[in-house]
């Protein structure tokens, strides 16, 4: 087999790549355990060299956030979706992506095969909450474990370490990483105590506030004058009167246009003032838990929705029976946590809200079928289930056994 490497573009070698893995995984294993050990350990290393250029490409689309463009929330997601991998080699290879450029001999060896991608994946994840100062010492450290031998597993526990004498160090704590990501995310982090309890902070955005605030202010209210406990503790005693079930109603009233909910582009307005950006006061609009006051000219209140007018307990248990996950194919959200979407889109109520127009789509595929609706593809099977499926950019199919390209001479 002979291949121009110099003449061959990075698109070129890949298709050469997956011709080779596709006439490989066709042919029997050797009857020789012996050649088998032999071949097993260059197979691999060729793999690790793989998972290198791999890390590479995944940088590029995680760093453009290419993928969110076609209907996935994130980088991770795509590798779990599209490429079938498991949560924890999705991150793993992500990580990878992340902080290559942060540690420059561990990719400078893993490139040019002296290192495998186990151990690379282990030092990546041991720096990840570390500074560039840091993060170059752990690296001169770990390289060195893996030169006098030491196992990943070694290896990874005493990066964990590494990470725990500098936080204690320093007297800082890690801020979660969907904080990194500016405020347009809501984020909770949660760590259980040692009795049993739990430590809860997050962020929520202007959004997700609105339904906080409008759900727990009017339950975290003194109970009476002989109600002394504080805000936060009446806080939440109401989030668990909410999580328990022990209350339904969530009064957010969002006050729009009906110019702002058609296209326009005016601000929106919660009750008390806060102002709500148009896009995003058309997001909330769809949330089955948010009434919305449409106001038409001369702030004539055109109507009030009401939640029982979107969706019903009933129905929500119907779609939950009806929706193991979110609608969009490949999306893993359960349906528990996903929110009630009109299939055809509401409006000023024109949109029924019956059983059969109802689906369940988490919160990040509704907003993007709202912004982006040409993307998506809604099909009815026939039990009365939709499903979603994202239009996604030209699809790439393997090689298969005997065709070559045409610039890769194949050699009896």
């Amino acid at each position: 087999m002979a291949i121009n490497l110099d003449g061959a573009s990075t698109e070129e070698l890949v298709d050469a790549l997956s011709k080779i893995a596709a006439e490989l995984a066709a042919r029997p294993a050797p009857d020789s355990p012996t050649a088998c050990v032999d071949l097993v350990e260059t197979l691999a290393a060729a793999g690790d060299l793989q998972e290198a250029a791999l890390a590479g490409f995944i940088t590029v689309v995680d760093g453009a956030r290419e993928v969110q463009r076609w209907g996935f929330p994130s980088t991770r997601s795509w590798l779990r979706s599209r490429l079938g991998m498991r949560e924890a080699r999705a991150k793993e290879r992500l990580t990878l992506a992340r902080q290559r450029h942060r540690l420059p001999e561990v990719a400078g060896r893993w490139a040019s095969g002296e290192l495998s991608a186990g151990y690379a994946a282990t030092i990546a994840d041991a720096v990840t909450r570390l500074d560039d100062h840091d993060c170059g010492r752990a690296e001169t450290i770990l390289l060195g474990m893996v030169d006098q031998g030491f196992s990943a597993g070694k290896i990874a526990g005493f990066g964990k370490r590494i990470g725990e004498v500098i936080a204690e160090r320093d007297g800082t704590e890690q801020a979660p990483e969907d904080v990194t990501r500016g405020y347009e995310r809501s984020w909770i982090d949660s760590t259980r105590s040692l009795d049993g309890g739990r430590y809860i902070k997050g962020w929520l955005n202007a959004e997700d506030a609105a339904i906080f605030d409008g759900t727990l202010a009017p339950l975290a209210k003194p109970a009476g004058t002989d109600d002394h406990r504080d805000l936060s503790e009446r806080t939440a005693a109401a989030l668990t009167s909410v999580l328990s079930g022990g209350h339904k109603a969530t009064r957010v009233t969002v006050i729009c246009d009906l110019d702002t909910l058609t296209g326009g582009t005016t601000p929106a307005r919660l009750t008390d003032g806060t102002p709500i950006p148009a896009a995003q006061a058309r997001r909330i609009a769809l949330n089955a838990g948010v009434s919305p006051l449409l106001l038409g000219r001369g702030n004539l209140p055109l109507y009030l929705g009401h939640r029982v007018r979107f969706a019903t307990a009933p129905q929500r248990q119907v779609l939950e029976t009806l929706y193991a996950t979110c609608a969009v194919a490949g999306c893993e959200v359960p349906g528990t946590l996903c929110e009630v979407d009109h299939v055809h889109g509401w409006a000023l109520g024109h949109s029924p809200t019956d059983i059969d127009q109802l689906t369940l789509t988490c919160g990040w595929h509704n907003r993007y079928k709202h912004t982006h609706p040409h993307r998506l593809h809604i099909t009815k099977a026939p039990d009365g289930r939709y499903t979603y499926r994202l239009h996604l950019p030209g699809i790439r199919t393997l090689p298969q056994p005997g065709r070559p390209p045409p610039w890769l001479t194949m050699a009896a």
